[in-house]
């Protein structure tokens, strides 16, 4: 009974649990594709293209 009014207003229609699988997949989504963009970079700094670019661009103009 402590979920009743949750069940009333996001599932027991159709188009609002669809509704909220939707958005729930979206914000987990943004938020893993954010956290495993910081875990590649902090795994692989100072190797990516971001990291070595000055090095590299600076070098090549001079």
């Amino acid at each position: 009974a402590q979920f009743g009014p949750v069940y009333n207003l996001f599932f027991r229609k159709n188009y609002a649990m669809l509704g909220v699988v939707f958005a729930s997949a979206f914000a987990w989504e943004m938020a893993y594709d954010s956290t495993m963009n910081g875990v590649w970079d902090r795994i692989n700094k100072g190797r990516q293209w971001k990291d070595i670019r000055a090095k590299y661009v600076e070098g090549a103009e001079e």
